[in-house]
C-alpha cells in the first residue's frame, strides 16, 4: 500500500477478522465496522466486508467439507465391514481404526485452519498490511472496486451498489448459521436501511426468512422432546395402572408421530439452506431477489413503510 492505515482503520480491521473466533456472533462486528468506516476508509471497509464474507462463505465451505468427509468415511467403513465378512476381521478392524484416526486429523486440521486464517489476517492488518483471503480476497477487491494504491486519492469509498449487494448476499448465505445468522441482515437493516431501500428490503426479507428457518430448526428438537416426554409419561402411567397397554400404546403412537414430524422438518432444513445460498448468488449477480411468499409480504410492508415515512416529512 502506498499509504499507511491509521490506528482507527487498523483497529476495525483487526476486530472484524478476530470476530470470526466468536463462531457466528462475529457477524455483528463485521457489519458494524463496515457501516462505521464505509465512507471514512476504503481499507477498513474492505477488510470488514472481507471478514463478513469469510464468516459466511468460509463457514459454508467448511461445513460442506465436513459433510463430504463424513459421507466418504461411512462409505469406507461400510465397505470394510462387508469385506471383513470374507477376510481377516482383525486386519480390517485395524484398517477401520486407521481411517477413523485419519478422519479425526482431517476434521481437527480443517477446524484449526478455519480459525488460523483470521488470526493471520488480524496480525497482518495490525501492521497495516493489505490482507487478502485465498480465492475470495482478490475477487472481492475487484468486485468492490478496491485498489489500495488509490485509496488515499479516492477517499469517497467503494462501489456503493456492490457494497450493498455483498452485505445483502452474505445475509442470505448466513442462514446456514442457526440463530446467529440473523445478526448480519438485522444489523444491516438497522444501520443502513434508511440509506438504501435495496439493502433494507433484502435485509428485512432475510430476517423474516431466517426467523422461519430458526423456528423450524428449534421446533424439530421441541417436537422430538415432546414425543419422548409423552412416551415416558405414558410408560409411567401404564406401570402405575398395572401395565395398562392402551396408555402405553398411545404413548408409543405419540413418540412415532413426533419422530416423523421431526424427521420431516430435518429434511426441509437443507432445502431452506440451499435456497438461502441461491438467494445470495442471485443478489450478487444483480437480481432483486424475492423469496417465495415471504418476499411479497415484505415488499408490501416496506412499500407501505416507505410511503408513510415520505408523507410524514415536512414540505
Amino acid at each position: 500500500m502506498t499509504n499507511t492505515p491509521s490506528p482507527e482503520e487498523r483497529v476495525w480491521a483487526v476486530i472484524s477478522h478476530l470476530s470470526t473466533l466468536a463462531f457466528g456472533m462475529g457477524l455483528l462486528l463485521s457489519v458494524i465496522g463496515w457501516s462505521e468506516q464505509r465512507r471514512k476508509s476504503k481499507y477498513a471497509a474492505f477488510q470488514c466486508l472481507q471478514a463478513l464474507g469469510y464468516q459466511t462463505l468460509g463457514y459454508t465451505v467448511w461445513l460442506l467439507s465436513y459433510l463430504v468427509l463424513m459421507v466418504v468415511f461411512f462409505c469406507l467403513i461400510l465397505t470394510v465391514s462387508v469385506v471383513s465378512d470374507n477376510g481377516d476381521p482383525a486386519g480390517y478392524a485395524w484398517m477401520g481404526g486407521g481411517m477413523g484416526i485419519v478422519l479425526g486429523i482431517l476434521m481437527l486440521g480443517g477446524f484449526g485452519l478455519y480459525f488460523l486464517l483470521p488470526v493471520i489476517a488480524a496480525v497482518s492488518c495490525a501492521f497495516g498490511r493489505d490482507f487478502r483471503y485465498p480465492v475470495m480476497g482478490n475477487r472481492l477487491a475487484r468486485y468492490l472496486g478496491y485498489d489500495p494504491a488509490s485509496a488515499a486519492d479516492e477517499p469517497a469509498g467503494l462501489i456503493e451498489e456492490h457494497e450493498d449487494r455483498w452485505v445483502s448476499a452474505m445475509g442470505h448465505v448466513s442462514v446456514i448459521l442457526p440463530l446467529w445468522g440473523l445478526l448480519a441482515p438485522l444489523t444491516a437493516w438497522i444501520l443502513q436501511g434508511k440509506r438504501s431501500l435495496f439493502l433494507k428490503f433484502q435485509s428485512v426479507q432475510t430476517v423474516a426468512y431466517q426467523v422461519l428457518a430458526t423456528v423450524l430448526y428449534f421446533g424439530s428438537g421441541v417436537v422430538s422432546m415432546f414425543g419422548f416426554f409423552g412416551f415416558t409419561v405414558a410408560m409411567g402411567l401404564g406401570v402405575g395402572l398395572n401395565n395398562n397397554s392402551v396408555i402405553v400404546l398411545i404413548g408409543a403412537i405419540v413418540l412415532i408421530i413426533s419422530g416423523l414430524l421431526a424427521m420431516l422438518i430435518g429434511l426441509i432444513m437443507p432445502l431452506l439452506h440451499i435456497l438461502g445460498q441461491w438467494a445470495g448468488y442471485r443478489v450478487l449477480k444483480g437480481d432483486d431477489y424475492h423469496y417465495p411468499v415471504v418476499g411479497k409480504f415484505v415488499e408490501r410492508w416496506t412499500s407501505k413503510n416507505t410511503i408513510s415515512v415520505t408523507e410524514e416529512k415536512p414540505v
